[in-house]
C-alpha cells in the first residue's frame, strides 16, 4: 500500500476540545497528512462533511449539542466512510454502542500520539485497500510511490503539486473532479484564486501524461465543471 497515497486523504476531526482539535492536527502534519478540516459541534460537523465529504471522521462522543453517535448517523445517510470516535469514557457500552452504528474503531482519552496515527493508519488502509500504487492510463503508468510518470523507458517525475492533483483525479477516476475541489487538493482549506494556477499545472501534467496534450485521452477537460481522469483496466 502506498502510504504516501493515503496521506493525501481528507481528515474531519469534530471535538469541542480547541487544545486537542490542535494537537491532533499537529500530529497529523507532522505524520504526512495535508487534508484536515476541523468542527467543535455536531452541526458544524455536518455542514462541513456536507460541503467537503471526508475520506475519515473522527468524532468526539460527547458534543455541545449532541452526541458523535448522533452525527455519525447523520453522516452514514449521505456516504458511508471510515469513522473513529474519541472519547474520555470507556465503556464497553459506548464502544459497542459506536461499533453497532458503523465506526470502524474507538480510542479513548488520553491517548498516546503514535496509537492514534496508527489507528487512523489502519483504518485507511483497510478502507481503501483497492488503491495500488501503479496507476495504467493510455499512454503511460503513473508510480505513486515514487512520484513518477512511466512513459516507456523515461521516468518524469511529478512535483508536490503535480502530485497532489493526480491523486484527487485518481481517487476519483472516471467522476468529474470540480475546480474548487481540485485547488483544494493543491493549495489547502483557501482555494479561491488559484484556477489560473491550476490550469497551467493541469497543462504541465497533460505534458507529461499524455502522447497528444492537445488531444488528451486520460486526463479530460469537462467544460465549466472541472477534469476527470480516465484510466485503463
Amino acid at each position: 500500500m502506498n502510504q504516501n497515497y493515503l496521506k493525501q486523504k481528507k481528515i474531519l476531526l469534530v471535538d469541542d476540545e480547541q487544545e486537542l482539535l490542535d494537537m491532533v492536527v499537529l500530529i497529523l502534519k507532522e505524520d504526512g497528512y495535508t487534508h484536515i478540516a476541523t468542527a467543535k459541534t455536531a452541526a458544524e460537523g455536518a455542514k462541513s462533511a456536507q460541503k467537503n465529504p471526508p475520506d475519515l471522521a473522527v468524532l468526539d462522543v460527547m458534543l455541545p449539542d449532541g452526541s458523535g453517535f448522533e452525527l455519525l448517523k447523520r453522516l452514514k445517510e449521505t456516504r458511508d466512510y471510515p469513522v473513529l470516535f474519541l472519547s474520555a469514557r470507556g465503556e464497553d457500552e459506548d464502544r459497542l454502542q459506536g461499533l453497532g452504528l458503523g465506526a470502524d474503531d474507538y480510542i479513548v482519552k488520553p491517548f498516546l500520539p503514535q496509537e492514534l496515527l496508527y489507528r487512523i493508519s489502519a483504518i485507511l488502509r483497510r478502507s481503501y485497500k483497492e488503491e495500488t500504487a501503479l496507476l495504467s492510463l493510455a499512454d503511460c503508468q503513473i508510480d505513486f510511490e515514487r512520484a513518477e510518470v512511466l512513459r516507456g523507458e523515461k521516468k518524469l517525475p511529478l512535483t508536490a503539486k503535480e502530485f497532489a492533483l493526480l491523486s484527487a483525479l485518481a481517487q476519483n477516476a472516471g467522476k468529474i473532479v470540480t475546480i474548487d475541489a481540485l485547488c483544494e487538493a493543491a493549495w489547502g482549506e483557501n482555494p479561491y484564486g488559484y484556477e489560473n494556477s491550476l490550469m497551467a499545472h493541469i497543462r504541465r501534467i497533460r505534458e507529461k501524461i499524455e502522447e497528444n496534450p492537445s488531444k488528451p485521452r486520460s486526463l479530460l477537460t469537462v467544460k465549466g465543471l472541472g477534469y476527470k481522469l480516465i484510466t485503463e483496466e
